[in-house]
Formats: C-alpha cells, sequence, structure tokens
C-alpha cells in the first residue's frame, strides 16, 4: 500500500476524554505505525488529502460532505457511533446522506452491521477497538468493589447500578466506584445526591486514563448499563484487563462480550442487575464462569487485531471509488 495523506475526523475537540477522541487518537496511531500521514481535525480544514477517515455519521457530516464535494474520486471512510447506529441514521437526514457519500464505512462491533440495509452493510467492515492492559493492582480486601467507567450521559443510563443497591442482602460486601466526567451540571448534581443516598456509591468524577484504567484492573467486576452502544472501548479495556463484565443486554455489548455470555441483564432493570452483581459476589462457579467467557474474548481486543481490520478497512476503499 502507497504512503497515504488522511484526514481523520473526529467532533470531540484535543484534550477531551470522550470515546470519539480516544478512538481518533488511537487510530492516527495506528496508521502512523502503517506509514501514513495522518491529520486528526474536529472539521476539515478544506487541505487535499488521498483518504478522509470521519467518526460520527451526524456530526462529521459537513467535513464529510464538503470532502465529498471537492474531492468526488478520493476514498471517504465513515466509522459509526453508537448515536448513529441506533438513533440518527433511522431519522436524521445528515447522517443517512454521509453514510451514502461513504466510499466504506466501519462499525464496532459485529451486531452493527445488522442495523444497516444491504446495501451498506456491503460496503461495511468491523473494527473492534483494542486496548491495553496495565500491570493489575490487589484487589481491595475490604469489600467486592464493582467499577462503573463512563461519563454521566442519559445514553450510559449511569445510575443504575447505584439503584440497585437497594435490592442487595444486608451482608453484601459490594461497593460501587463510578469515574466519569458529568456532561451536565444535573447530572453531577444526581451523583451527589446518590452518594448521601447510598454509601456503598461513590463518585469520582472525571479522573486521569490512566487513573481510570488502573481503578478498573483493580476491581472484581465492571458494570455497563448503557442504553446504546456503538462498542464501548471500556468493554474491550475489561477485556483487555481480565475483569469480567455486568452488561445491559443491548446490541453493542452482545456484539463485544458474545451472544451467550452469562452476564447481561435485561435493559433499565436494576433488579435484574442486582441478581447477578449478588450472584458473582457469592457464587466462585458463576464468577469463574465470567472470567472465562471474557478470557475467551480477550483476542479480539488486541492492538494488532484492530490495526489489521483497521488496514483491511482502507484496503477495501482504495479499490472502490464512491
Amino acid at each position: 500500500m502507497p504512503t497515504l495523506k488522511i484526514a481523520l475526523i473526529t467532533p470531540a475537540a484535543p484534550g477531551s476524554r470522550h470515546g470519539n477522541r480516544g478512538t481518533a487518537t488511537r487510530w492516527a496511531g495506528m496508521l502512523r505505525e502503517l506509514g501514513h500521514t495522518v491529520s486528526v481535525q474536529v472539521d476539515w480544514d478544506g487541505s487535499a488529502s488521498d483518504v478522509m477517515l470521519a467518526l460520527h455519521a451526524r456530526r462529521s457530516h459537513d467535513s464529510v460532505r464538503n470532502y465529498a464535494m471537492c474531492y468526488p474520486d478520493q476514498p471517504l471512510i465513515l466509522a459509526l457511533t453508537g448515536t448513529d447506529l441506533y438513533r440518527d441514521i433511522r431519522t436524521d437526514e445528515t447522517a443517512q446522506e454521509s453514510m451514502q457519500l461513504a466510499t466504506r464505512m466501519i462499525v464496532l462491533q459485529e451486531m452493527g452491521l445488522q442495523e444497516l440495509a444491504p446495501a451498506l452493510r456491503r460496503k461495511t467492515s468491523v473494527v473492534v477497538q483494542s486496548a491495553r492492559a496495565v500491570k493489575r493492582p490487589p484487589p481491595l480486601t475490604s469489600c467486592f468493589e464493582v467499577v462503573i467507567s463512563g461519563h454521566l450521559r442519559d445514553e450510559k443510563d449511569p445510575f443504575r447500578a447505584a439503584a440497585a443497591l437497594a435490592y442487595f442482602p444486608a451482608k453484601s460486601r459490594i461497593r460501587i466506584t463510578h469515574v466519569g466526567g458529568a456532561m451536565a451540571p444535573a447530572m453531577a448534581r444526581e451523583a451527589q445526591a446518590w452518594m448521601k443516598r447510598e454509601p456503598r456509591y461513590r463518585w469520582l468524577g472525571e479522573v486521569p486514563h490512566g487513573k481510570a484504567l488502573r481503578l478498573l484492573a483493580r476491581s472484581r467486576l465492571m458494570v455497563i448499563s448503557s442504553r446504546m452502544e456503538g462498542g464501548a472501548n471500556v468493554v474491550s479495556e475489561a477485556l483487555a484487563n481480565n475483569v469480567p463484565v455486568i452488561a445491559s443486554r443491548i446490541c453493542g455489548n452482545i456484539g463485544l462480550l458474545g451472544r451467550d455470555y452469562a452476564g447481561y441483564y435485561r435493559l433499565e432493570d436494576e433488579r435484574a442487575m442486582a441478581r447477578l452483581l449478588s450472584r458473582a459476589e457469592t457464587d466462585s462457579a458463576y464468577y469463574r464462569k465470567l472470567v472465562a467467557q471474557c478470557r475467551a474474548r480477550k483476542p479480539l481486543v488486541t492492538h494488532a487485531s484492530e490495526r489489521s481490520a483497521l488496514q483491511r478497512a482502507l484496503k477495501l476503499a482504495l479499490g472502490k471509488i464512491r
């Protein structure tokens, strides 16, 4: 493959800890490892490039449209996020236009393909996000620590685990540590109210990524309670660090953890979540099964696997002009 100049568009600003920025930064590094020149931009600056790779069909629409108008014969790859796949592409005309303009598309887990019409599915690749493993600190002995790692926003259903605490038996040692910034002042107030109401729930706010990874790695379990996910990198982080997951039964989680995974609960059902968390705490055979199933998925989230899939998507885009 020749050396390419690639414009990589993400709606998340520099310094942001939003998932789209993390994905863009990681992909830029991988593409540079493959020998390409990459410019990461929030909005396309109009400069010439051999390929555009844009994250988010709706929010990057202007960049996608402008690039397609200026360079109609150049490949344009569009990566679909969770809000794209499970909301915007159904109703938003700009998101729909972005998909039509794209030479090639990317989804972040295999179930994402099912959300697309056959014609769009045929031009779509799966690129599962990778994550790095950190040296695992010893777990806390004072409690059975469960970590939530995600920003406080409605799509994440962020307080479902806090609500589940009401259904644990008094002897339970489960404690919840929640890391992630509040996307609105009302969310921060709600988190603070939960901490006053429920002493077993602790919200740390936004923390550096390295600290968040270490907290995850020392935990006994991770909860992902999202209402929609394109393919959450935090699940990849849990898999990479051998931390089993309790997850809402949504397509974005099933696409990463597998259809037969034993740790799903019904979306927005805190009682069902509480039953699984209590079972993981008290039933060693069940806990070992979760660990084993997560270990089996670990090869999906290696750096080499993601880079190879990204390279393949790029090659397919180069072989097909809009």
